[in-house]
């Protein structure tokens, strides 16, 4: 007598594989072993940690680096059902990449005082946390997860340096940098627009009153968070690397003429309405309005390049 097996709906062994497969995760001895890594290396570090988020919420530049943890955590999450099950891969390669991370953190760490540097400055110190801790975290990887889960996470992995806050000198240099930027295209903005100016360095003589585009100016707070925003949209949308490298490329320019757009703005309300305006809400309070219009051709060039991608995928298809 011939027996019949009766198979579940596709529908039923989707859900049942998700299910498995999210218990199988959650019971991950390397998994739970990483997260164990994880709360080990965060208590050992609490107190430079709390250091950092007291940091993080006041200074305005660095105010990002709360979610930075929470983004990455969200981007590997994304990826375990690519994820391979078999993780055993190399394992010298494992070794090698933990102890390349594991001696930057320590250089990290103890480097400036076995130089002989000066003290660090408060947001030094900060950075040197930061940048040690991060590297702990990507050291661990390797040993817990394997090289082949690294391969694979590469990118969530590689965003935490966004949890170190830029050295003091290096914002400095960014600051000027798009001051002088900013204040440069504004001045052909003013020709453009047939206003009459005359610029000397940052300072601008306007009819009827002088505009100073000074370093709070430079818009370096809003062009961070554009650039990461732009790494994470890159990464998440698109997948030639020529579209991606591009959409990064698009933000440096985006932030100089969006801060130039602002000084615009700003200088021609004083011209036309009355040099008051220079304490108004759109000049004290209004990044977040031109950070958002900046936000739309960044997002318009992401969604044509992913149209592009499609298309040429469905042409390979045919």
């Amino acid at each position: 007598m011939e027996e019949n097996s009766i198979s579940p709906e596709p529908e039923v062994e989707l859900k049942l594989a998700k299910v498995l497969g999210v218990r199988s995760w959650r019971s991950d001895r390397r998994l739970i072993g990483y997260f164990l890594y994880g709360m080990v290396v965060s208590l050992a570090c609490c107190g430079p940690l709390v250091a950092l988020v007291r940091y993080a919420l006041k200074e305005e530049l660095h105010s990002h680096i709360l979610l930075i943890p929470l983004v990455s955590v969200y981007l590997a999450a994304l990826k375990r059902d690519s994820l391979p099950r078999d993780r055993r891969g190399s394992v010298g390669g494992a070794v090698i990449g933990a102890l390349i991370f594991a001696v930057a953190a320590t250089a990290v760490f103890f480097g400036p005082a076995l130089a002989g540097a000066a003290p660090l400055g408060h947001r030094d110190a900060m950075v040197q946390t930061a940048a040690c801790y991060a590297l702990l975290l990507v050291a661990g990887g390797f040993v817990f997860l394997g090289t082949s889960w690294m391969r694979q996470l590469i990118f969530p992995f590689a965003l935490l340096v966004f949890m170190v806050p830029l050295p003091d000198m290096v914002a400095v240099m960014l600051e000027n940098f798009l001051m002088q930027a900013s204040a440069e295209v504004a001045h052909w903005f003013f020709l453009w627009s047939g206003t009459p100016v005359f610029r000397n360095g940052q300072v601008m003589e306007l009819p009827g009153m002088t505009l100073e585009v000074a370093r709070s100016c430079s818009g370096i707070r809003s062009s961070l968070v554009l650039f990461i925003t732009s790494l994470i949209a890159s990464y998440m949308f698109l997948s030639s690397p020529w579209h991606r490298g591009l959409l990064v490329a698009m933000v440096l320019p985006l932030g100089i003429l969006r801060n130039a757009f602002r000084v615009l703005v700003v200088g021609l309300l004083c011209v036309h309405v009355g040099p008051e305006m220079i304490d108004s809400w759109i000049h004290h309070r209004g990044g977040p309005l031109f950070f958002a219009a900046s936000l739309g051709p960044l997002f318009a060039a992401a969604a044509w390049f992913r149209h592009r991608e499609k298309k040429a995928a469905g042409r390979r298809i045919d």
